[in-house]
C-alpha cells in the first residue's frame, strides 16, 4: 500500500475516533454578542437617565462589536420597565440601565408581576448624579439654615415640588422633610421639567432635582440655590454647600444608577457585559460627557456585580423606614 494511501487511511481513522465538533463544544457558551443587545430605560426619552444610557450604550456597542439599541419602557413609576427585563429571556441580550428607583421599588410597589429584588443579575454600577436643593428666586432665604427655619414656621404653607411617587425628586423630598422635622405641602409633577417651571414662575417654593436638570438654571441665576445632598461638594458647582456643611449632617441623597441582566444570565456573558461597561466608563469620551452634566462615572471597583449588590441592598434598608413612615405605597 503506498505510504500517502496509509497516512490517509490513519487520517480518517483518527477523524472517526474525535468526537465531532459540535459535540466537543457541548457545554460551552457560545460567543456573546452575536447580535443586537437591547438596553432598556425605563423612563422617558430625554430625561436623566435616558442620557446617561445613551452614553452609555454608544459607548459599549464599540468594545462588544455589536449595537446596544435603546428602547425606553416607560410607565408606573419605571417598574414596567423592569418587568421587561426581569420576565425576559436570560441570555443577555435585554439589559436594564435604572436609577435608585431600584433601591425604592421593593418597598414602595407592594403588588408586583415581577420580583424586584430576585428577578435580576446585577453587573455594575454606572454613575451616581448628585441632586441640588433649589427654589423659587424670591424664597425668604439665603443659606440652608435659613430655608430649614421657613420651612418649620411655614408648616403646610411651605411647597415642595416633584415628579411623582418614587420619583427622585420625591424620594429627597420625603428624606428632606424628615431631616427638618417639616410636613410640607407636596406638589406633584408628570416630571421635574414642569416642576421647574413652577420654581421659575415663584408659583411653588422648593424642588429637589438632579444636576442634569438644575445646573443650567443655577449658572443662569434663575433659581436660588440652597445645598447637595452629597458627600462632597460638586465638582462643576464648587460654591453650593453640602446639607452636611449647611447643618443637616446625614441628610444625603444621590442618583446611582446600575446595569442588570435577567436572573439566570450565565456567568461569562455576564463577565462580557460587566467588562464593556467597564472599559466605556474608562473612555475619556463618556468622562468628558459626564462631567458636562454635573457627574462622573464610578470607579472601576464599584463597577462590579459584587459592589453593585451592596450598594443595591444597602438602598433598599435606607429607604425602606422611610417609606413605611410616609405611609405613601404606589399601590
Amino acid at each position: 500500500m503506498p505510504q500517502t494511501t496509509r497516512r490517509a487511511l490513519a487520517a480518517s481513522g483518527l477523524a472517526m475516533l474525535a468526537p465531532p465538533r459540535a459535540a466537543r463544544a457541548q457545554g460551552a457558551t457560545p460567543a456573546f454578542p452575536t447580535r443586537a443587545i437591547t438596553l432598556v430605560i425605563p423612563f422617558a426619552a430625554g430625561g436623566p437617565t435616558d442620557i446617561v444610557g445613551r452614553l452609555l450604550a454608544e459607548t459599549m456597542a464599540q468594545g462588544l462589536g455589536q449595537p446596544v439599541v435603546v428602547e425606553n419602557t416607560t410607565g408606573a413609576g419605571g417598574t414596567l420597565g423592569a418587568q421587561r427585563v426581569a420576565t425576559a429571556r436570560p441570555d443577555g441580550y435585554t439589559v436594564l440601565l435604572h436609577h435608585i428607583g431600584m433601591g425604592v421599588i421593593p418597598t414602595m410597589y407592594r403588588r408586583l408581576a415581577y420580583d424586584p429584588v430576585n428577578g435580576f443579575d446585577p453587573l455594575g454600577l454606572v454613575t451616581e448624579v448628585p441632586m441640588t436643593l433649589v427654589g423659587r428666586k424670591d424664597i425668604p432665604a439665603s443659606s440652608l439654615a435659613d430655608l430649614v427655619a421657613f420651612m418649620r414656621a411655614q408648616g403646610d404653607r411651605f411647597n415642595l415640588a416633584d415628579a411623582g411617587i418614587g420619583s427622585s425628586s420625591a424620594l429627597c423630598g420625603a428624606l428632606l422633610a424628615r431631616a427638618v422635622g417639616a410636613r410640607p405641602t407636596v406638589i406633584p409633577f408628570r416630571g421635574t421639567g414642569p416642576a421647574m417651571q413652577e420654581i421659575l414662575g415663584g408659583r411653588v417654593d422648593l424642588l429637589c432635582d438632579q444636576t442634569t436638570q438644575t445646573t443650567e438654571y443655577i449658572r443662569a441665576g434663575s433659581v436660588k440655590v440652597f445645598a447637595t445632598p452629597s458627600r462632597q461638594r460638586i465638582a462643576t458647582l464648587p460654591d453650593i454647600p453640602t446639607t452636611t456643611e449647611g447643618g443637616l449632617p446625614g441628610f444625603e441623597v444621590t442618583v446611582w444608577h446600575g446595569l442588570y441582566a435577567p436572573r439566570g444570565t450565565p456567568a461569562p456573558v455576564r463577565a462580557r457585559l460587566t467588562g464593556a461597561l467597564q472599559a466605556a466608563l474608562r473612555e475619556p469620551k463618556i468622562v468628558q460627557r459626564f462631567a458636562e452634566i454635573g457627574t462622573a462615572p464610578v470607579s472601576q471597583a464599584d463597577a462590579t456585580p459584587e459592589a453593585h449588590q451592596r450598594f443595591w441592598t444597602a438602598d433598599i434598608a435606607k429607604w425602606k423606614p422611610v417609606i413605611e413612615a410616609a405611609g405613601t405605597y404606589a399601590d
